[in-house]
């Protein structure tokens, strides 16, 4: 392993069992519950707000330029926006006259616009991935189908598309063509045990790959070498880890959402993470 699990520590505890995570530019640090708590938590962790109440279940969650909360809600079938004074609107709960099944994660890209992964059913392969436009319209990119398709990231060129497929054990890439439309979905890395849930790059192009079921983080090379970074065996200080992204005052500590506890792990892995599209306004 390239970072012992003693090393990991707790960022923040007292969370209804969070699935999203996200940094702000000032290294606010936001959360989603699954009783539809959205959490923001200063850089030192000792102020926790509930700040909105989707009246859902909150997975997936990213940041806008002006820091507004987008939030995949399982719940309410939808695509949330969440204003830093709580106000909840829904964006999107269908598209070209299919309805959202069940909103998982999302990115944002340099241009405003938005991916997220609508999982489908477990154990299925009918998972898609939606794109919403900086001018609002949220149509289908990529039919898929997916096998559970569930985290997604863009690399620093926004070339392509990486999508977690949790069923498969597996990440894959779909390229985005010059015309904005997508490519056919070919395998980037696999054989991550077990359930693969959230995506990060850091800075040189390591994408960084947490799993559900087995309480593990891997780092994807660049030549698509795939490490063990941490495990837990013990199910305490990573318990489910869901999602993660980079943050903290050098923006080189990795935040990890942990659903099957309480609270948001922190690795102090000592590499950049890639730029936010929010950070880059």
């Amino acid at each position: 392993m390239l970072y012992e699990i003693s090393e990991v520590r707790h960022f923040v505890t007292g969370l209804d069992h969070p699935e999203g995570v996200a940094v702000g530019p000032d290294g606010t640090v936001y959360a989603g519950g699954e009783a539809g708590q959205i959490y923001r938590i200063s850089p030192d962790a000792k102020k926790v707000e509930t700040i909105a109440r989707t009246g859902g279940f909150c997975l997936g969650i990213a940041l806008d330029w002006e820091e507004n909360i987008y939030v995949c809600d399982s719940g309410r079938h939808a695509l949330l926006k969440v204003t830093q004074r709580g106000k909840v609107t829904v964006v999107a709960d269908s598209a070209g006259g299919r309805k959202l099944n069940q909103p998982n994660y999302s990115v944002f890209d340099s241009q405003g616009n938005l991916y997220f992964s609508d999982s489908g059913e477990w154990k299925q392969d009918n998972g898609v991935v939606y794109r919403r436009d900086k001018k609002g319209k949220t149509e289908l990119f990529s039919p898929g189908p997916f096998h559970f398709a569930n985290g997604l990231a863009l690399d620093a060129a926004e070339r392509y598309l990486y999508v977690v497929e949790s069923n498969l054990d597996r990440v894959l890439r779909v390229e985005i063509l010059g015309d904005g439309t997508a490519g056919g979905p070919e395998i980037y890395a696999e054989g991550f045990s077990h359930v693969p849930d959230g995506l990060a790059f850091d800075a040189v192009g390591n994408l960084y790959v947490t799993t559900y079921a087995s309480n593990c983080i891997y780092r994807v090379a660049p030549d698509r070498q795939v490490a063990l970074v941490c495990r837990d065996p013990d199910n305490l200080l990573l318990c489910q880890p869901t999602n993660c992204a980079f943050g903290g005052r050098d923006f080189d500590q990795l935040f990890v959402s942990n659903l099957g506890r309480d609270h948001i792990s922190v690795l102090d892995l000592r590499v950049k993470g890639q730029p936010l599209r929010c950070h880059e306004k």
